[in-house]
């Protein structure tokens, strides 16, 4: 009788518990024992599993129901900030398109206002030194030396120019198929931003060689080497660009203008290849600063196709209007191309707009250091270094298609040449103090001023010092312990580099994964 009664409270509570597990789950095994609807212990509504289900019930239900927003209130906040900085950026890449494009016209007007004139000025200071005496253990300043070097640098390449004719290569390439014209301008794409990165360096050692103080140990190949270095690159990269200059003119002179499509369409494929990649701050600055050069390059071919067509049609003004539709669509798909590109890149990222205040500060930087007495570089050079952008060889080029597009005849053309380079000079002049306010301006805005009057170091730290030479007491235990004792930023610190140290070149190479 025991065992019959133990037997029974046990199924009594199996009983139980087997009930709170379908009232807490009553869909459960409902498919297995085929009791949908008959089962007394489920409630009379469950949602979608409801005990008897109708078309109409389910109709209304989905009509009728509703959700709350505000309880994930951070998430739905954090999509309307992405919103508000994909349309922030059009204005902000602007801005600073716009000051990086008007810094590119301050350094090419450069080439043709004010470097002849310092050209001028260091000869007649080499002139008269006979005459005044010597004095100092330099001739010239470093600053006149590589004026000297870069206007004789100018005159050979131009000189050099001379001896290729431009309408032999212009149908020669005109006498290409579509696609293998297609190719070469990409790989001619490729191929100046190659030169662009090489030729600074080539330029630097040759400035360097020339003025570096003679007490010191000769360790390299001489200023003459370095020198027709300099002019063989300087040519090469200027041939380049006439190639990419003829291609751009046998675009827009082809009939149905299909080549056009197609190189402007390439710029949009510049898009996928961007924008999916991991981009950080100073990434972005680079790419905005190649941006800067390349739509400046992109308006000086333009200009030097203008001048190609206008010279072959007499200079009818009428024929601007037949340019006008290819030039707008040239310069619209690049604005476009640039604003989807950081607009996407920006919201993969999570980087606010503001950081392109922090880049065109970063350039007004430049631009106020450079006009300082103790400057160490030339502004020109800072942009070169800043954008890669080398306005050599694009000065010759452009001077070469103007004295072959422009035929001088009697002393009026050159009072008109005289008062055109009046007029540039002036341009640059006023270019140069807009330029300059704004970035006084740029500069206060960042509270950049205290690093305006930090001296560049030259010797390393004594951080950076060996431990014997630091002090020769220390053990190399006690060094590791004050590493270790060091908070985390100061380690970092010189791993993170600041954006007025990177330039184009600088992380051009570096891997973005």
């Amino acid at each position: 009788m025991a065992d019959q009664s133990g037997t029974e409270l046990s199924e009594e509570k199996e009983a139980e518990i087997e009930l709170k597990k379908r009232q807490k789950r009553p869909w459960e095994g409902l498919h297995k024992s085929g009791k949908i609807g008959i089962t007394p212990e489920l409630p009379e509504t469950l949602g979608f599993y409801d005990i008897n289900p109708s078309l109409t019930r389910f109709i209304c239900t989905e009509l009728t129901r509703g959700y709350f927003l505000e309880h994930n209130e951070a998430k739905y906040t954090e999509r309307r900030e992405r919103v508000y900085t994909c349309m922030r950026i059009p204005k902000e890449l602007e801005k600073l398109m716009i000051f990086g494009f008007f810094l590119c016209v301050d350094a090419f007007l450069y080439v043709f206002t004010l470097l002849p004139l310092r050209v001028l000025l260091a000869l007649l200071r080499l002139f008269t030194l006979p005459c005044c005496g010597f004095s100092g253990s330099r001739l010239l300043q470093p600053a006149q030396v590589c004026d000297m070097l870069r206007g004789l640098i100018l005159v050979l390449c131009f000189s050099m120019m001379h001896y290729v004719d431009y309408s032999m290569m212009y149908h020669l390439i005109r006498g290409q198929s579509v696609i293998k014209l297609y190719i070469i301008y990409n790989m001619l794409e490729v191929a100046d931003r190659l030169f662009s990165s090489f030729g600074q360096d080539i330029l630097d050692a040759l400035y360097w060689t020339a003025t570096e103080p003679k007490e010191r140990k000769r360790d390299n190949i001489g200023v003459i080497p370095h020198f027709f270095m300099a002019v063989f690159y300087v040519f090469l990269h200027a041939i380049l660009i006439m190639v990419q200059a003829s291609t751009l003119n046998v675009a827009f002179n082809s009939h149905n203008k299909s080549l056009l499509t197609i190189m402007m369409s390439n710029n949009f494929v510049e898009i996928k290849g961007s924008v999916f990649k991991k981009f950080e701050k100073n990434n972005l600055f680079q790419m905005s600063n190649s941006d800067i050069k390349e739509r400046f390059t992109s308006y000086v071919l333009l200009l030097i196709v203008c001048l190609r067509n206008m010279e072959q049609f007499s200079w009818n003004p009428d024929h601007l209007w037949v340019l006008f539709p290819d030039v707008f669509m040239v310069v619209t798909s690049e604005v476009a191309v640039d604003v989807i590109k950081h607009a996407f890149i920006t919201k993969f990222n999570d980087i606010t707009a503001d950081v392109y205040s922090e880049y065109r500060a970063s350039l007004a930087f430049d631009l106020v250091s450079s006009r300082q007495k103790n400057a160490c570089t030339d502004y020109s050079d800072s942009v070169a270094r800043r954008m890669g952008f080398i306005p050599l060889p694009l000065a010759v080029l452009l001077i070469r298609v103007v004295m072959s597009s422009v035929r001088l005849q009697g002393a009026l053309s050159y009072t008109c040449v005289l008062l055109f380079y009046l007029g540039l000079v002036t341009l640059k002049v006023l270019n140069s103090i807009v330029l300059l306010g704004k970035s006084c301006v740029y500069v206060k805005r960042a509270k950049m001023e205290d690093k305006l009057f930090e001296r560049p170091s030259t010797a390393p730290s004594s951080s950076a010092k060996s431990p014997s030479k630091a002090d020769p007491k220390k053990t190399l235990d006690e060094e590791e312990e004050e590493e270790a004792q060091l908070p985390s930023e100061t380690k970092h610190k010189t791993s993170k580099k600041d954006l007025l140290e990177i330039d184009r070149f600088t992380i051009c190479g570096n891997r973005i994964d």
